[in-house]
């Protein structure tokens, strides 16, 4: 989720996020079979992922120990090209348990699917409420009303055993959908008797099925995302949920501004972004300190969504620095590569109009950027 701490004008904004023909409720293999190019030319999905995840690197991988070593990425350096106009987002991308994908949660309450070389981008998943209100048509309400009723979905992790995708929508809550797509169903509306109100970031334990989500406020929206850190917020969640009784536990309360979360590689803690304090949170699900938390790094920035990187460590993306001049050199942080001890080990950095939300490091060896 981007940035609340940036002011007007800095989140960079691409497209109407108008949503194309094709009914909500069709199959996946029969909908949006054409890519939103303005112009009807058909192309591979993978030349419309330059256009639609906005920023792609190719680094090569590193371990830990080369990595320490290695001198700051430059995102400069990549291939910029922007969205359709027809479409806005991502804000997370997944990866199915057969590699394909990539999988994308846009800004008009759907989930995206590249159907591979030639076969460009089809619906994937959408929340009940996108079909009920008719989201799949087009729509004079302005964003914030249309995202409410839609759905915004934000964070998306399969389980890659079962091949449930689970969606953290902003609006809707917790929702997962099956393998081969179509209308989610809604796991979760409230946790501790509390109704979700900022539905964030999630991620999923590969061996137990267990899901972990956030909830960034339970006073703000996603609409008024900016108020959380504006006014230091702190009454966001962290939560599993049990796919087994179907039970959602409050793990933290009281946490600021909660973003994205992910699972460690020995599965004992999560590592969860607090956006607001620049920091990110280790809260220990095993061993003595099981249930307690603490700082696990601090941040030169703001960040968002934090994905592992194949090494036991992270890639949290920045959405901005603390202290960040509208003048001087062009260049900032754009995210941070983490140990597994939260020691600082890389940096990327990019031109200032690059604020990302996430990064994926894959076992091909690229690093993916998604800058909404």
């Amino acid at each position: 989720m981007t940035s609340p701490g940036a002011g007007p004008g800095s989140t960079k904004r691409v497209g109407s996020g108008e949503p194309a023909a094709g009914g909500a409720t069709e199959s996946v293999h029969e909908t949006e079979r054409q890519p939103w190019d303005g112009g009807g030319a058909r192309r591979g999905c993978w030349a419309l992922l330059a256009f639609s995840l906005a920023v792609l690197l190719l680094v090569p991988s590193a371990t830990a120990a080369a990595a320490a070593a290695a001198r700051a990425i430059d995102a400069s350096k990549s291939q910029r090209l922007e969205l359709p106009a027809s479409l806005v987002g991502p804000e997370s991308v997944a990866f199915d348990g057969h590699g394909a994908g990539p999988y994308v949660s846009v800004a008009d309450g759907r989930v995206l699917r590249c159907g591979g070389a030639g076969a460009g981008w089809a619906t994937y998943a959408y929340s009940p409420s996108y079909a009920a209100n008719g989201c799949a048509e087009p729509s004079e309400l302005p964003p914030v009303a249309r995202e409410s009723a839609c759905g915004r979905p934000l964070g998306l992790r399969f389980h890659r055993e079962s091949g449930d995708l689970y969606i953290a929508d902003a609006y809707m809550g917790l929702m997962r959908v099956g393998p081969g797509g179509g209308e989610a169903a809604v796991l979760a509306t409230e946790a501790g008797g509390a109704p979700l109100r900022f539905t964030n970031g999630v991620d999923v334990d590969q061996v137990t099925g267990d899901v972990y989500f956030t909830d960034s406020s339970r006073t703000y929206q996603r609409s008024q995302h900016q108020m959380v850190t504006a006014t230091g917020d702190s009454t966001g969640r962290i939560m599993r949920y049990d796919p087994r009784t179907n039970q959602v536990t409050v793990l933290q309360s009281g946490v600021t501004y909660p973003n994205g979360v992910a699972i460690s590689a020995d599965r004992t803690h999560l590592v969860v972004a607090l956006t607001g304090p620049c920091k990110l949170m280790r809260y220990w699900l095993q061993g003595p300190k099981a249930g307690t938390s603490e700082v696990f790094a601090d941040m030169p920035g703001y960040p968002d969504n934090v994905r592992p990187d194949g090494n036991g460590g992270y890639w949290v993306a920045l959405h901005r620095e603390k202290f960040e001049f509208p003048f001087g050199v062009n260049k900032h942080l754009v995210a941070i590569r983490i140990g597994a001890e939260g020691e600082k080990l890389q940096e990327m950095k990019g031109p200032k109009n690059v604020r990302p939300t996430e990064l994926v490091e894959r076992g091909d060896g690229n690093i993916y950027i998604w800058d909404p």
